[in-house]
């Protein structure tokens, strides 16, 4: 377990609050063979409440377990740590690494496994299901001169798809300003990240949704809060924060949800919460907390393997670009990211 510090090109802000570094735990699982697998614990406090020093303590508590991980299967190995202590942010950093020694081991992408995993095929059938997997723009200035000049790059790099911060500031400025930039083709999303109750989430978007608004995600906060905004607006509403409640994946309260890496307990769990939400007539899409290159890449296998059964709408997985001091190992190309097709997640983790 090693940490690392990245460090955001400018403060980022959202209705959690302000961070400008994003603190990572680096992961590493090596067998007997020599072949070792990478995976990061991200987990981000003011958005999930998880410390990195508690993601640590649980690390250094599945040591006993990750001693004999050879002995067990994949699932094995996670319910055993998870009965030590049920830290996702922690799971799954030992999760994106049992995928990523699994991938090396057989000379594979991590999509193609997933794949295999989500057809009940076995080892060698099957093709990659996606060759690159759509995102948006993250539009996370709060004036409107810079969200205007974001949204300029964003259009310019060929995004099809922006998310806005709001709740921050001056909201309708910024998205008039944006839809005024980008014009009447590209989707634009807003994300409150819970700021409002449901009376200002109600006027909100009413308020705005003459902009043109593809959804708006977690509005407010909790399932009976979002099932009155969903039902009193004619935008369509989907769930973050509040996927987390107990029933939320089930309970088709909104139209869709979005699916962390970290959140989930890795890779294994965001498959399980896909199928949950799918269940319940929802749409599932992947976003990022702000996470490194191996979270990154790890829920880029994942959508494109969610993507070969039924395609996801865009991800909100463009936010390497966000940090300074590091080569971005899975740059945008036309508003979408190619699917590494190296063995394992296909990227490396940057040094401190």
């Amino acid at each position: 377990m090693k940490p690392l510090t990245l460090r955001l090109r400018a403060p980022f802000q959202a209705a959690w609050g302000t961070i400008s570094e994003r603190r990572l735990l680096q992961i590493s699982l090596t067998g007997s063979d020599g072949v070792a697998g990478h995976g990061e614990a991200a987990p981000l406090e003011p958005y999930d409440g998880i410390t990195i020093e508690r993601a640590g303590e649980a690390l250094e508590r599945y040591r006993p377990v990750l001693e004999h991980a050879e002995e067990m299967s994949h699932g094995e190995v996670l319910d055993a740590c998870r009965a030590i202590d049920e830290v996702p942010q922690a799971l799954a950093g030992i999760d994106l690494a049992l995928w990523d020694r699994a991938g090396r081991r057989r000379g594979e992408p991590v999509a193609l496994l997933l794949a295999e995993r989500l057809a009940g095929a076995s080892a060698g059938a099957g093709s990659l299901p996606l060759e690159e997997v759509l995102v948006n723009a993250v539009i996370s200035a709060t004036d409107r001169a810079g969200a205007s000049e974001q949204a300029a790059l964003a259009l310019a790099a060929g995004f099809t798809c922006l998310k806005l911060k709001v709740g921050v500031g001056d909201d309708a400025g910024r998205v008039a300003a944006v839809r005024a930039v980008v014009g009447p083709h590209v989707a634009l999303r807003l994300d409150a990240n819970g700021a409002w109750n449901v009376e200002q989430a109600v006027r909100a978007i009413d308020a705005l949704q003459a902009a043109g608004l593809e959804l708006v995600e977690e509005p407010a906060r909790g399932l009976s809060a979002i099932s009155e905004v969903r039902e009193r607006v004619a935008v369509r509403v989907a769930i973050d924060e509040t996927a987390d409640q107990p029933g939320a994946l089930t309970s088709g309260a909104a139209d869709a949800v979005c699916l962390k890496i970290s959140r989930c307990g890795g890779i294994s769990g965001l498959l399980d919460a896909a199928a949950l939400v799918a269940a319940s007539g929802a749409e599932s899409y992947l976003a990022s907390t702000l996470d490194g290159p191996l979270g990154i890449a790890g829920a880029l296998h994942a959508a494109a393997a969610l993507s070969s059964s039924r395609a996801l709408p865009a991800c909100g997985l463009a936010t390497l670009s966000l940090f300074a001091g590091i080569d971005d190992p899975l740059p945008v190309r036309n508003g979408s990211i190619a699917l590494p097709l190296a063995p394992g997640l296909g990227v490396q983790a940057p040094a401190e």
